[in-house]
């Protein structure tokens, strides 16, 4: 079984930590990690220290530091244009993604998401928790690295990295091509795009495409919003050198 992660914001310089703050208390009072136990401290940009407890407190852990690693990063990057979706479901979509390997994530204003995240404390709130979300499944994954997510983007801001990445798919129910038919890139970013509960209006494919984004189709069935990036992600892992 692989080691568990936990993420600090900079690894120690030298042999000796001490893992305390919500990380510490979760390995001491929730993981119940003993003396000898060994797990991995991670910086979230691919960097990681083994260690060996060598004591215990109430909610921090004396940890030995035996070796380091950095894990280059996956190529392509898969990174998701995820249409805002209501509910907890646009938290288990990312949540989803991250597991299965995203790199980052574009929250995106479709026209037909049900779910606003306005600007002000509403919208700041809603990205926070696609944020911690992102965060706590990369540590549950026992990833290096976290992926990012960046401010909410409009159809014509998605327009635009559509055309400064290497390749750019759009899932859609109406698709002829499929997605195990595309020849992807080795190298550079691999834009994801998934709609909203009510689908990508005809005009934003329209916009899209013009911009140089494929509209493929997974397989036969019709997934949800929430579900759809993560099954797309499986597939371009295989696909790719990934995984």
């Amino acid at each position: 079984m692989t080691l568990p992660v936990f993420l600090v914001p900079a690894l120690p310089p030298g042999e000796e930590f001490v893992l305390d703050g919500p990380e510490g208390r979760h390995a001491a009072t929730v993981k119940r990690l003993r003396v000898g136990e060994e797990l991995v401290l991670a910086d979230g940009s691919g960097v990681l220290a083994r260690c060996r407890v060598v004591a215990v407190e109430r909610d921090a852990l004396s940890l030995r530091v035996l070796d380091r690693a950095e894990e280059p990063a996956p190529t392509p990057r898969v990174v998701l244009a995820q249409a805002l979706v209501k509910g907890d479901r646009g938290e288990l979509a990312v949540e989803l993604a991250t597991e299965a390997g995203v790199d980052g994530v574009l929250p995106w204003r479709a026209a037909r998401c049900v779910a606003k995240w306005e600007d002000g404390p509403r919208g700041a709130k809603a990205l926070g928790r696609w944020r911690s979300t992102v965060r706590e499944a990369a540590k549950q994954a026992r990833r290096s690295r976290v992926p990012f997510v960046d401010e909410p983007v409009s159809t014509k801001q998605l327009a635009h990295r559509v055309s400064s990445s290497a390749l750019t798919l759009v899932l859609h129910e109406s698709a002829t091509e499929r997605l195990a038919d595309v020849e992807l890139p080795s190298e550079g970013d691999v834009l994801l795009v998934v709609g909203p509960e009510g689908g990508i209006s005809p005009e934003e494919l329209d916009v899209l495409r013009s911009s140089g984004a494929r509209v493929v189709r997974l397989g036969p069935t019709v997934l949800r919003a929430s579900t759809a990036a993560a099954v797309a992600l499986g597939a371009i892992g295989v696909l790719t050198a990934r995984w």
